[in-house]
């Protein structure tokens, strides 16, 4: 009897292990074969199952010579973007982004941290030259521009974009009574 027991054994052993190298092959088949990089956790044993490697992607970093500034001046805060030619934005940073709060925020200074904090993002990327163009009637529109051009960045041109009212459409008749 402990024979026939030790033979039963043996066969279920051997099926399990057929349905163990059954099972990887078909993982393997349905893993993909052009991205060799990437690991799935479909071809591995079910004992690794649990784990799971993350995949690191080869980023390439972007160069950028030339680019546009976008400075937004409000009564309340001062944003800072930068972006490539084609709007792409690279970096942006704001008087608040940089720690400041209330009142503060509408400052020249806090301005002037918030374009340099930009730039040196931006610099990441071999950024050279910059088109730069000023909205808004906050007080911090100079002392950005000022910010701008102190970490050795080329200026090429500024221009204001803030919107002018025109008095808009013309009033109601006049109610009489």
């Amino acid at each position: 009897m402990a024979d026939k027991e030790n033979k039963t054994v043996s066969k279920e052993e051997k099926t399990e292990k057929d349905a163990k190298d059954a099972k990887k092959d078909t993982a393997k088949a349905t893993t993909d074969v052009k991205d060799s990089k990437k690991t799935s956790t479909t071809d591995k044993a079910p004992e690794e199952e649990g784990k799971v490697q993350k995949v690191k992607k080869n980023k390439s970093k972007r160069t950028v010579t030339a680019g546009r500034a976008y400075i937004q001046s409000s009564f309340n805060n001062t944003l800072v973007t930068i972006t490539d030619l084609n709007g792409n934005v690279i970096a942006w940073s704001s008087a608040g982004s940089n720690g400041f709060k209330g009142a503060k925020k509408a400052t020249p200074y806090a301005a002037q941290i918030s374009s340099e904090a930009a730039i040196n993002k931006a610099l990441l990327f071999g950024l050279e030259t910059l088109e730069v163009f000023v909205k808004g009637i906050g007080s911090g529109r100079e002392q950005a521009i000022r910010g701008l051009n102190s970490n050795g960045v080329n200026i090429e041109s500024i221009t204001d974009q803030t919107p002018i009212a025109h008095n808009g459409c013309r009033p109601r008749k006049a109610r009489r009574v």
